[in-house]
């Protein structure tokens, strides 16, 4: 069982707060296991972008709560469970704590192994095709959790 699960991408406005939202209602309130979300470069206190909010809300999980904020090396080490977005994240992680790359794997670690696409400025396709690839990347973690 992991406690502390951790969810990362670049900016904590798109990417990471769907995969977060969605894993903790996937899981439910029973679930024993805390699940947040934090950036590399995060926007920090800014909310969920409109479009990865409204896309969510479609999928009946409401991520308005969100807030933006720094990955910090105290996150890393009280986590349990590290999810990253890119191949390039998990490296980075690496780097800001070495210690914790034992623990760190890719959203998409049990299907294609691939980087989830950061949708950012792009039109709604993108975000719809990125929530797409999280929501595969969700599921496929929920039977090791």
């Amino acid at each position: 069982m992991f406690e502390r699960i951790l969810i990362v991408c670049v900016g904590n406005i798109c990417r990471s707060p769907t995969a977060e939202y969605l894993l903790r209602h996937r899981l439910g309130d029973a679930h024993a296991s805390e699940v947040t979300s934090a950036g590399l470069s995060a926007v920090t206190g800014y909310p969920m972008d409109d479009t990865a909010l409204q896309v969510l809300l479609e999928h009946d999980v409401d991520g308005g709560q969100h807030r933006a904020r720094q990955l910090t090396t105290a996150l890393l080490r009280q986590s349990s469970l590290i999810l990253a977005m890119e191949k390039s994240h998990v490296a980075e992680i690496g780097r800001m704590a070495p210690e914790a790359t034992g623990k760190v794997f890719l959203l998409d670690r049990w299907l294609k192994g691939g980087d989830i696409p950061d949708p950012y400025r792009q039109q709604r396709p993108a975000f719809e095709h990125v929530f797409a690839l999280i929501d595969q990347g969700v599921s496929s973690w929920l039977r090791y959790l």
